[in-house]
């Protein structure tokens, strides 16, 4: 797509580089579109250096790193800002009071492109709702760019291949869904999987912060939208905002996907998830067999209840991206109960463990966990445990007492911070050591 030169010697302020090469992508294209830019972020350079190599051409790129100033918003065209950024961040309210634009790549990509969006946000399951309707539409034959929340996707940078035949499928998180908030819209079609606690430390305990801030995703909807609404939210959704919702309202469910339909991926939650996707198809006007083939054939997400490998009668699976009780019990709940090799804990979130620390005992066949925080917070709750330092101990340890039938599984439950980088560093660390037993 051809910007005409809009971004051209534009003063902006990417707030939040991060590793993740979200951030280093969106910097990227911004620079190669002539823009002046300031990174700033809180992190320094070494711990940056791996994302800052990728950025080290651009004479256009100034750097301010292990702190922000509140000169660099000032002044400025346009802030960037990174998911995370605090409600209360002075520098963004810095920004707010000199009338700076403040945009997030989403949401000013769909601002840039003028081509539909489609959203999908959730606290579980939008990932791989996600994921099964990209194989939908690409089965179907439709030209559709992802992006959003996905790991190493540069969601600005899509407007190189953005085209008016496209359309875009965007996962995305509750930051993201700020972004569109700011700026007054909402995607075409949104889907809205789940609502549970999560990111608490961030809202402060406050369920409804959080919440306002995923409903951006439909909130700025028109006549003639389409928000796909799950069952498991729906009481929530139309309790807050029933009344302001002016698009066309579907009420999916795993009920929605036809019972005779398989999926290779096990579990009910991800049935659910089929079935917002299937929702979600059929308002694009696509057929049913299409959605069939495309669903009966995915493999699933990387770090999301990943099937690895078998060893010596031993299923393993990575499901690193559960990073909430509620995540840890749905993949507990697919597999053979009482025949588990949990390997859980981390950083606290300040989520209640009550329910999944009361089902340990009946799904697990053992716990091992993983130090941190929150590991800190219930292990006395858990019976017969011992916390590791590495990965690699605790997943030598698991191996050691899964008999043939049994499962090894990585499920946190907890953040990744810590003993890792992030979630991605964790299943990553996991992979490379199951792949070696």
């Amino acid at each position: 797509m051809d910007l005409d030169g809009q971004l051209r010697g534009k003063k902006i302020t990417v707030m939040g580089l991060g590793l993740l090469g979200r951030g280093v992508g969106d910097t990227k294209f911004l620079a190669e579109q002539g823009a002046d830019i300031i990174v700033t972020d809180l992190k320094s350079s070494e711990e940056l250096s791996v994302s800052l190599e990728q950025l080290a051409s651009f004479p256009n790129i100034a750097y301010v790193l292990g702190e922000h100033r509140l000169e660099d918003f000032r002044g400025r065209d346009f802030i960037l800002k990174a998911a995370g950024v605090p409600l209360d961040s002075v520098y963004v309210q810095e920004a707010e009071q000199a009338g700076i634009p403040i945009k997030m790549s989403a949401s000013w990509f769909a601002e840039l492109s003028g081509i539909p969006v489609i959203g999908i946000t959730g606290t579980r399951g939008k990932s791989t709702t996600t994921h099964m309707l990209h194989a939908i539409m690409q089965q179907a034959g439709m030209k559709v760019l992802l992006g959003g929340n996905v790991r190493g996707v540069s969601t600005l940078a899509l407007l190189d291949d953005a085209t008016p035949e496209h359309c875009a499928l965007f996962e995305l998180d509750s930051w993201q869904c700020q972004g569109f908030g700011d700026a007054k819209m909402s995607p075409q079609v949104a889907v809205f999987t789940t609502f549970m606690a999560d990111h608490m430390v961030y809202y402060k305990d406050d369920m409804e912060v959080y919440l306002r801030d995923k409903a951006q995703i439909f909130l700025h909807q028109k006549p003639g939208d389409t928000f796909i609404l799950g069952t498991q939210c729906e009481a929530v959704v139309r309790e807050a905002y029933g009344s302001n919702l002016s698009s066309d309202v579907v009420v999916a469910s795993d009920a929605t996907l036809p019972g005779d339909w398989t999926l290779q991926i096990p579990g009910m939650h991800n049935r659910y998830d089929a079935g917002l996707a299937l929702a979600a198809a059929r308002s694009l006007g696509i057929s049913d067999e299409d959605s069939r083939v495309a669903l009966e054939s995915f493999r699933g997400v990387p770090g999301r209840l990943e099937f690895l490998r078998e060893v010596n009668g031993v299923k393993i699976y990575n499901d690193t991206n559960a990073t909430t009780p509620d995540a840890t019990l749905a993949a507990l709940r697919a597999l053979p109960k009482g025949r588990v090799a949990l390997i859980m804990g981390g950083s606290d979130k300040g989520l209640d463990m009550t329910e999944l620390i009361a089902e340990l005992p009946y799904l697990t066949k053992n716990v091992f966990l993983l130090a941190g925080t929150g590991t800190d917070r219930i292990k006395d709750k858990v019976r017969n445990t011992t916390i590791y330092s590495s990965v690699s101990d605790a997943v030598q340890a698991a191996v050691s007492v899964a008999e043939e039938g049994d499962v090894v599984l990585l499920s946190p439950a907890f953040a990744s911070f810590g003993m890792f980088k992030n979630e991605y560093d964790r299943g990553d660390q996991f992979n490379v050591i199951v792949r070696e037993l």
